[in-house]
């Protein structure tokens, strides 16, 4: 957007952030804008912005709310197993993420989505909702359809440590946290090599083995893969593991210059 509009000449304004700021505001007022619109800002945008266009002030959530409002949406869908992600056209309210809604456009989420796949499809849905919408406010037809509060739900921000794997889980949970936080936060777990616990990041894909149970954390070598135990079943690595401080390695090679413990460390990731 930035790009497109200094090759058309238009003036571009990037305050780092409104609230408290009263120079950024200003200059907001002076445009006398007839509609804002907001995708991923990251941050609660104050009264006065909300109330600054003479029309309105909308967001586009990359979620079908008033499911998963908050700031990890996308990871959240493939995360929770949803079947289908999208785009919402709200208007702003002072609540995070509680504006009526205008339009959604909805995407089905495939078997092997991942946090970046299903990131890059729901930002092709951006321009296409906006060009529905955007012609409702023209013409003074654009709805407001409250949000079912029974139905909400929130994805806080996500911090590394939110990618630590808990093998005391079920494996088909795991496997979509796995492919929901690729690339970020990324997903790892904890291996005791030479007496020293280092982490060991994990990359899809990998296979749910219902039928393979056994002691959480156990490690089992199978050719060119890596079978983990879980609290309910078992999953098979096939994808790409990275050691703390080495290569990222396909799993066959991986095994290959890796001496591996008996089981991974078991800790609880933060919810």
């Amino acid at each position: 957007m930035k790009v497109l509009a200094e090759e058309a000449n238009i003036p571009v304004f990037q305050p780092l952030r409104f609230r408290g700021d009263e120079e950024a505001l200003d200059s907001l007022r002076q445009l006398e804008p007839d509609l804002i619109v907001v995708m991923a800002y990251g941050q609660i945008l104050p009264k006065e912005v909300i109330e600054a266009p003479s029309i309105a002030c909308v967001n586009l959530h990359a979620s079908l709310l008033p499911r998963h409002r908050g700031a990890s949406p996308i990871q959240a869908a493939i995360r929770e197993g949803d079947a289908e992600s999208g785009i919402t056209l709200m208007h702003v309210a002072a609540k995070l993420d509680a504006g009526d809604m205008i339009l959604k456009h909805s995407i089905s989420i495939q078997s092997n989505e991942t946090g970046g796949s299903l990131h890059d499809r729901l930002a092709e849905l951006g321009p296409a909702i906006l060009e529905e919408g955007l012609p409702l406010f023209a013409d003074g037809s654009a709805s407001a359809t409250p949000q079912d509060d029974a139905l909400v739900t929130y994805a806080g921000k996500l911090e590394r440590e939110h990618g630590r794997i808990d093998w005391t889980r079920p494996a088909e949970k795991i496997e979509r946290l796995i492919r929901a936080y690729d690339p970020w936060p990324g997903t790892y777990m904890e291996l005791e090599i030479r007496d020293r616990i280092r982490k060991c990041k994990i990359y899809p894909g990998c296979e749910v083995l219902a039928d393979h149970t056994g002691e959480p954390g156990r490690i089992q070598p199978d050719g060119n893969t890596l079978i983990v135990t879980c609290g309910e079943g078992s999953l098979r690595l096939q994808g790409e593991l990275q050691l703390e401080g080495k290569k990222r390695l396909p799993v066959a090679d991986f095994l290959r210059g890796t001496e591996l413990p008996a089981k991974a460390i078991l800790e609880a990731s933060p919810e």
